[in-house]
């Protein structure tokens, strides 16, 4: 489906003068919708032209149509038939958003009954409400581009591997006579939105030029995992799109790649692929995924069935060539480049362009301030130092409030501060080694380990110490292989999935046994290595009992060398333990009445004792209980006689106490 803007000058009775009324204006318009509705009867629903504006001597037109069609002729007989003849026509396509504005500007005008209903009549009413707001969608025009000029574009990005010989393949035919569809669709991986923009636009301008796409308008779309949207509209989506190309942008994978909400998203996958296996040789589709992103890559290969897809992946560049890409990117900018620039990446390290050109932006930064505008030296530092006087954040706010940890936010605010005096140090122009921050964190069960990891990560992010700021968390089952060669290549997948994160191994004793030349040995050995070469793009957290961590880490004296940080986390106090009970209860809409307050003293004080003491679990379990225990007394009250107060109170007879075991290898259990 294709939309253009018409337009002319007029010299006839539609020129509409100032000084005529609103009358006589009324009478043209209805006239011109009249004929127009008479024209467009005879397209039998393959094209509509509508006059959107006359203004002054200048005609403005509309054209719709489904199928490749000379607008030239079209356009002429239009015109003949609305019985006016503009002068310098000009004829341009557009896209769909900017159809919908002249639909609506010529149903104002009354040129047209309905726009809505000329909508509904090519079936892409759906598209134009809420549906687009949800589906976030949007559209451009492929430009006109020289074939050397795309060759060069293309190298400036680190998908030229895959993209190249592409590239040739376009360019070695182009579609002969009236048998015209996609012989390949696209399945594009990268992390870095620049590279996926660019390198969908150059794509497009070389299947634009050698007539795989028949007309300029492609549109963009993020998936939606909205249960909300009607099956129907990805029909509509393609089809509004035939002719052109559809970019698919899924952003949801990395929530989904340690968990099983792919499978919450497998309905909506399907759902689009059927209407790309139906509108397969007439829209061509762009699926644009993360990097690492396997789960929805195969939903995605499995639900298109037949349809090929060329692969498109980023690739880490080193040495050589990643010095090439700085140079590059110096040349964009008409900037010398020196040996501080190409002493930033590490020699033997791979990085995306995304991390290439971070590390560009921060030389560049420097040179703006130091050696080109020498006068700003001072102030930029200063802004630096005041950054650097404080962790900033909505993630670290809210580990300040955890209740207790002492010790843990004193060690992560130390943490803090060091790395952010080292980037300081570094725009002084110190050299640094880049220290790690791989940390252990040691303690019970119950001490809020992960929570607190998750909320570290996120205060890496906002505090631009780490680009995506993501938890990916771990165990053994995660990362020792079942078979022999599995371990190294699972591990190092792993690590690459954390690049910009933090990747939490929890129970981290488990890798360790006695066996020499074990799994486990093997998966230690991999991990140590993996922190060294990505110490600047992942921080590893170890955690686990305070023990049986220690054995862990004389293990393998490599590994303890390479901890920054051994953050401990404490068993709460008796007080700490009634505050975070006070604290569950809030959240839920309760509160303690005072006895029952008196109640959770004792029982934590004694439950503290025990050697399985489960710390912050062992207080949500005894609040679960209260409420069931609640629920069961508010019951028996009779529903007439519960006020909104006992709703919202727990008392002292809803805490059940448990008998307190004499032997400390005994749980701690509720009484019948």
């Amino acid at each position: 489906m294709r939309f253009y803007k018409i337009e002319g000058t007029i010299e006839n009775k539609y020129r509409i003068k100032n000084s005529e009324n609103r009358r006589a204006a009324r009478e043209i318009s209805d006239n011109i919708a009249l004929l127009s509705r008479a024209f467009n009867e005879k397209r039998n629903g393959k094209s509509f032209m509508y006059v959107a504006n006359i203004l002054a001597d200048r005609m403005t037109a509309g054209m719709i149509c489904t199928e490749d069609t000379d607008t030239s002729r079209q356009t002429e007989l239009f015109f003949k038939a609305i019985k006016t003849e503009p002068s310098d026509i000009s004829t341009e396509e557009i896209t769909f958003n900017m159809a919908r504005a002249l639909l609506r500007t010529s149903d104002r005008n009354g040129y047209i009954n309905d726009d809505g209903e000329v909508f509904r009549d090519f079936g892409i009413d759906e598209l134009t409400g809420r549906f687009s707001d949800i589906f976030d969608y949007g559209e451009n025009l492929i430009e006109n581009a020289d074939k050397t000029d795309i060759y060069t574009e293309t190298e400036k990005y680190t998908m030229s591997d895959s993209v190249l010989p592409e590239l040739d393949r376009i360019y070695d035919g182009r579609a002969t006579g009236k048998a015209k569809g996609h012989p390949v669709h696209y399945m594009m991986q990268t992390d870095d939105p620049d590279t996926r923009r660019e390198i969908c636009r150059l794509l497009l301008k070389a299947l634009y030029a050698n007539g795989r796409i028949e007309n300029r308008r492609y549109c963009f779309v993020n998936l939606c995992m909205d249960e909300s949207i009607p099956p129907t509209a990805y029909d509509q989506l393609y089809k509004m799109n035939e002719g052109g190309a559809v970019i698919i942008r899924y952003d949801a994978c990395r929530r989904e790649e340690d968990g099983d909400t792919a499978d919450s998203s497998h309905e909506t996958i399907e759902r689009m692929c059927e209407a790309l296996k139906k509108y397969r040789y007439s829209v061509l589709t762009i699926f644009c995924l993360p990097r690492e992103c396997t789960k929805a890559r195969d939903i995605f290969n499995e639900e298109a069935g037949s349809i090929s897809f060329i692969e498109l992946k980023e690739e880490f560049v080193s040495g050589t060539r990643a010095e090439e890409f700085l140079k590059m990117l110096a040349a964009e900018r008409h900037i010398r480049t020196d040996k501080n620039l190409f002493n930033t990446p590490e020699k033997e390290k791979g990085y995306l362009a995304a991390e290439l050109r971070e590390l560009f932006d921060r030389w560049y930064d420097r040179k703006l301030k130091t050696g080109i505008y020498p006068q700003y030296r001072d102030i930029a530092t200063a802004k630096h130092r005041l950054a650097a006087a404080a962790p900033k954040g909505s993630a670290y706010d809210e580990l300040q409030e955890m209740i207790g940890l002492s010790s843990a936010k004193k060690l992560i605010g130390k943490a803090l501060d060091y790395h952010k005096a080292m980037k300081l140090f570094a725009d002084k122009g110190m050299k640094n080694d880049h220290p790690a921050m791989h940390m252990v964190f040691t303690g019970s069960p119950g001490t809020a380990k992960t929570s607190v990891a998750r909320l570290f990560a996120r205060i890496m992010k906002e505090n631009g110490l780490l680009s995506k700021g993501d938890l990916i968390e771990v165990g053994r089952g995660d990362l020792v292989g079942k078979y022999v060669g599995w371990t190294a290549p699972t591990i190092q997948k792993k690590f690459r999935e954390a690049e910009g994160s933090v990747l939490f191994i929890d129970e981290a004793y488990s890798l360790a046994d006695d066996r020499d030349g074990s799994y486990g040995d093997e998966a230690i050995n991999t991990i140590v290595q993996e922190m060294e070469n990505r110490r600047e793009s992942v921080i590893v957290i170890f955690a686990g009992y305070t023990d049986k961590m220690e054995a862990f880490l004389n293990k393998n004296p490599g590994l303890r060398s390479r901890i920054a940080y051994n953050v401990p986390f404490d068993d709460y106090t008796t007080e700490e333990l009634c505050a975070i009970a006070a604290l569950i209860a809030k959240k839920n809409g309760l509160s303690l009445d005072v006895p029952a307050q008196s109640r959770l003293e004792k029982l934590f004080s004694a439950a503290r004792a025990q050697s399985d003491f489960g710390n912050g679990r062992y207080v949500r379990n005894v609040i679960e209980r209260a409420r069931m225990a609640q629920a069961s007394r508010l019951l028996a009250m009779g529903y007439e006689n519960v006020t909104s107060a006992d709703v919202a109170t727990l008392c002292a007879s809803d805490i059940e106490m448990p008998e307190v075991q004499v032997k400390a290898e005994k749980r701690i259990g509720f009484s019948a």
